[in-house]
């Protein structure tokens, strides 16, 4: 069983300056809850309870936001906002964090190198927490690629179609279609300009990694921009194995742009709305 989820964490949110000046980007709030939190919920949806979080300077808030608040508890307690901490308690009761740092920012496939010390030597899942995926119908996504995985028993990445002419935004995959919904990646291109893209298959923030990931990035040379790509190391796990793209049952916001966040924002409130 996959118990492990990794949250890449220590990137400077820069499109969201100047709130993210002080505040990390998976801090900023979807109605009540952070980002990061939505993230959460959904690795524990699909079995997990060891959160293994990649952070940097100036990320602090994610570690208390994630722990007991004595003074707010005591505060607050018997009062008729009590209840409102009811979900973070449960997630705090429910999982072990765990934390490191990104020193440098050189890349999600660095991000995820770091990660290898508190996930060991097991499969492990990689939510992108300002990638914020709800399934209001059915399982959540990481619950899905986690079927599939028990099927498969290899990495798999999270996909979706894209405007072609949006593809430089996203890793992109070619691939063969072996069941509905599921491909054999024989491609993947990082931020493709339109005219060289494989495909309109996208990558989102959702991935289950087998733990030979860690060697293969390791031996990955930096790529665009001269980071370290997931992407080009996946490709090369490819070469010398299986990677299957799963287009997931969902919606996907982006919510590294204000647009996204704004449309995420308005979709749950509108759930909301609708739920009472």
């Amino acid at each position: 069983m996959i118990k492990k989820c990794l949250f890449p964490a220590a990137g400077y949110g820069t499109r969201f300056l100047p709130v993210t000046k002080a505040m990390p980007k998976e801090m900023l709030p979807i109605l009540t809850k952070p980002l990061i939190q939505y993230g959460v919920e959904e690795a524990v949806e699909a079995g997990m309870d060891t959160m293994a979080i990649i952070t940097g300077r100036g990320k602090r808030a994610i570690e208390d936001h994630f722990d007991i608040s004595y003074e707010l508890e005591h505060q607050i307690k018997g009062s008729s906002k009590e209840h409102l901490l009811t979900e973070i308690r449960d997630l705090i009761g429910k999982c072990t964090f765990t934390y490191t740092r990104q020193v440098e920012m050189k890349g999600l496939g660095d991000a995820i190198l770091k990660g290898n010390a508190l996930i060991g030597s097991e499969p492990f899942a990689v939510v992108l927490a300002d990638d914020l995926c709800i399934n209001q119908n059915g399982e959540g996504v990481l619950s899905q690629m986690v079927k599939l995985y028990d099927k498969y028993k290899c990495s798999i990445v999270a996909i979706m179609e894209v405007p072609k002419e949006e593809t430089y935004k996203y890793g992109v995959i070619e691939g063969k279609e072996i069941e509905e919904g599921v491909y054999m990646i024989s491609n993947m291109v990082e931020k493709p300009e339109p005219q060289d893209a494989p495909s309109n298959l996208a990558i989102i923030g959702r991935y289950i990694l087998s733990d030979d990931i860690f060697e293969v990035i390791k031996d990955t040379k930096p790529g665009k921009n001269g980071e370290l790509q997931i992407t080009d190391a996946l490709m090369n796990l490819a070469q010398k194995g299986m990677v299957l793209a799963y287009r997931f049952k969902g919606e996907r916001f982006d919510c590294g742009s204000v647009d996204g966040y704004v449309e995420a924002t308005n979709y749950l409130y509108d759930l909301e709305k609708g739920g009472k």
